[in-house]
């Protein structure tokens, strides 16, 4: 299967499930088990309702009026330690036109990030550079716990965990630092900066073990780390990031689990999407409890079944999940990532312009071949006509402004169905 290959036409009721379970979800989050236990250490070392937390309260998750944004008056205002600051409207997002009756819609594709350190592989500084010179923005789910000291460990208490557990390394100083930067220059920049939550469990007493109330626990426990970490790092020289916790509009939940109860826990936040699915057929978006679902997505991975959009799921369908395979198979598979996720924009591209969500980690796994992989996809895609490459929350804002009978009828469309008169779906 080529990058230029003709789409693959990916009828929905039709697509395959992946070769190794006839359900798409146990794929993801066995690859997710395995290798979170294998690179955890790795990781370190190298939203429809509108109510939003106060900046004081550092998301309390208390329920209150409907805020909007508040007219600024062109100065910066430095928030409670002074870890983060309201810097106005952020700048560069995407201005969210309504379709006019018969046009055809954009073709959105999403790069996100899960975890988003800044290591020693600099791969966060690699992915800003990338969104600026191809006119992307991406998003990056931010791990709670990166922004926290071991030594201070224990400001963390997870649901169903003891006080400082988590299933992930804590970061360096010096790599707290350089998140911190990274995450500031990304938002100057236009992209979204969203959450991965904090401990990253899984499995047993990990989000699908976890109530709507353990779920709220965990996103004040992210919101504290966000809003405080001049507090716990003692680097009150740093200068605050330039967003408040109120820009956090979405996540993805660890592993994939607990969407359920997530989805009821994130509305006392003011989050309108989810990016927790785990896996779905590449079709249009709709929500799931007054929230925008953001999948991952079934891409054809050859003539015989399809992979989900995300380099844990080709590392497990390539390699049983292990991290440094022969390396005479890394050109093999390296094209196999590249023609897959080049095989799911074509089919949407020059059908259904249903939108490409990919999810990805910042890793060197198998010498960095699906790093390479996602480099090449947005070189070729983010030029093309009509292609935008968006962060979550700027495809809700486009969401949003859609008239519901349009969404419905885009939502009807298969994936590389492309309607011979556009006007018969966009009212």
């Amino acid at each position: 299967m080529k990058s230029g290959s003709k789409p693959h036409k990916g009828r929905r009721r039709k697509a395959r499930p992946p070769r190794r379970t006839t359900r798409p979800q146990f794929l993801t989050v066995a690859a997710l088990l395995v290798v979170a236990s294998l690179v955890g250490g790795y990781l370190v070392l190298n939203r429809s309702a509108d109510t939003a937390p106060t900046a004081s309260s550092a998301g309390s998750g208390d329920k209150g009026a409907t805020k909007k944004e508040p007219v600024w008056d062109g100065k910066t205002k430095i928030i409670g330690d002074g870890s983060t600051s309201y810097t106005g409207p952020q700048k560069g997002r995407l201005k969210p036109v309504r379709l006019k009756k018969g046009e055809k819609p954009p073709q959105f594709v999403v790069f996100s990030w899960d975890g988003a350190l800044a290591g020693d592989d600099n791969l966060f500084e690699h992915y800003r550079q990338m969104a600026k010179k191809y006119d992307a923005h991406m998003t990056f789910f931010l791990t709670g716990i990166y922004l926290l000291p071991k030594e201070k460990r224990d400001l963390y208490d997870p649901p169903q965990h003891e006080r400082g557990a988590a299933a992930i390394s804590y970061p360096t100083d010096e790599h707290v630092r350089t998140t911190l930067a990274e995450l500031g220059k990304a938002w100057k920049e236009g992209n979204e900066i969203g959450t991965h939550f904090n401990g990253h469990f899984c499995g047993k007493k990990g989000g699908a073990d976890w109530s709507v109330a353990e779920w709220k626990q965990e996103i004040k426990e992210f919101n504290s780390f966000l809003a405080n970490w001049k507090t716990n790092t003692g680097d009150t020289d740093l200068d605050p990031l330039p967003f408040t916790v109120d820009a956090v509009k979405g996540g993805r939940a660890p592993c994939l689990e607990g969407q359920g109860n997530l989805l009821k826990a994130v509305k006392d936040f003011g989050y309108r999407y989810d990016a927790s699915s785990p896996g779905a057929f590449q079709v249009w978006p709709g929500k799931k409890n007054g929230i925008w679902d953001f999948p991952l997505q079934m891409l054809p991975y050859d003539d015989d079944y399809q992979a989900l959009s995300m380099d844990f799921n080709f590392l497990y369908n390539q390699t049983d999940g292990q991290t440094e395979g022969d390396p005479a198979m890394y050109p093999t598979w390296q094209q196999e990532t590249i023609d897959t996720y080049m095989a799911g924009f074509n089919r949407v591209y020059y059908g259904s312009r249903a939108p490409l969500l990919i999810g990805n980690h910042f890793e060197q796994w198998n010498g960095g071949i699906y790093m390479n992989a996602v480099d090449e996809v947005i070189k070729t895609v983010c030029v093309k006509k009509d292609v935008k490459c968006v962060s979550f929350d700027e495809l809700a804002d486009w969401m949003d402004v859609q008239s519901p009978e349009t969404l419905a009828n885009l939502r009807g469309l298969d994936p590389a169905q492309a309607p011979a008169d556009w006007a018969t779906v966009v009212k």
